[in-house]
């Protein structure tokens, strides 16, 4: 939160790089980095994860070594991270360069993590982890409907919000009553806690013409292949099945996981898998287009 960070007497320059997949942002943060002496930190929540770094795209070991980078392969598969928690990471990690005379330079397509970090949000307690555990066993022991219709009869107003399919807000709901006595639609009504005044964003936009970005997802995941993205799938897949990672974790919504997951275990051929990847990551970035363009 805003109290949390440190204050500077200056305007502090943060640069922050947003696009949908594919689109080129990297380049434009090391040619930055180069330009003002920046930090590059991670403001996408696929790569955030210890696990599937081609799959998700983290810049290369070559690309790392031209620049300091923040918050990639950070966390593993198995933790959650929400945008308020990303949003502290980030926040500490800007005060650190901000601290040394660095430029920070957010770099990310992860749409709910920048509005985080440049709009705040509402001012939600942290949820104990026992608590969070107590809800998605729940969930898990119930099912959906069931769960639903449970928080309905706890907190009517917020369930008729929710979709009685979206498990992850489902609980989010539920822990957050449990934890704070009050309704999470309580909380999400309270003012926005932004950023620190002394922070300025300067914002840059990469969005190719829809032709390009699409030839240029297409030729990415076929250049993935070739860098061992099915031995990534193969050791995230023993984790789910050894139950080291719960088969829901946020890391399984990786674009293409679940297609090559599927090939492995023998229900669609490769050429197939490939074909439904290549698809969903178009479709994933037509619509960060728009939401990026509509939010940011």
């Amino acid at each position: 939160m805003a109290s949390n960070y440190s204050i500077h007497h200056t305007p502090c320059t943060i640069h922050v790089i947003y696009g949908p997949t594919a689109s080129g942002k990297t380049a434009l943060a090391l040619e930055l980095a180069a330009r003002h002496d920046g930090i590059i930190i991670n403001a996408d929540s696929m790569q955030i994860y210890d696990s599937l770094h081609v799959l998700t795209a983290q810049p290369s070991q070559q690309e790392q070594a031209q620049a300091p980078h923040r918050l990639y392969a950070h966390m593993a598969p198995q933790e959650k991270c929400s945008a308020a928690s990303w949003r502290e990471l980030a926040a500490a990690e800007i005060e650190q360069a901000l601290a040394n005379d660095k430029t920070p330079i957010i770099v990310g397509g992860t749409g709910f993590y920048l509005k985080a970090l440049i709009e705040g949000l509402s001012p939600i307690p942290d949820v104990p982890p026992d608590v969070r555990a107590d809800a998605m066993a729940l969930q898990a022991a119930h099912g959906n409907p069931a769960f639903h219709a449970a928080l309905a009869e706890r907190d009517p107003d917020m369930a008729a919000r929710l979709n009685p399919n979206d498990t992850q807000r489902l609980v989010r709901a539920w822990e957050v009553l449990t934890a704070t006595g009050k309704s999470l639609a309580y909380w999400q009504s309270l003012p926005a806690e932004g950023p620190p005044e002394h922070w300025q964003f300067e914002k840059h936009f990469v969005n190719p013409e829809r032709e390009i970005l699409y030839d240029r997802c297409n030729a990415r995941f076929d250049m993935m292949l070739d860098h061992g993205i099915l031995d990534e799938v193969k050791t995230l897949d023993a984790q789910i099945t050894n139950g080291t990672v719960r088969a829901d974790a946020a890391i399984t919504h990786a674009l293409g996981f679940h297609p090559l997951r599927d090939y492995l275990h023998g229900a669609c051929t490769l050429e197939d898998a490939i074909d439904l990847a290549k698809q969903e990551t178009r479709n994933y970035a037509k619509r960060q287009v728009s939401w990026l363009k509509n939010q940011i």
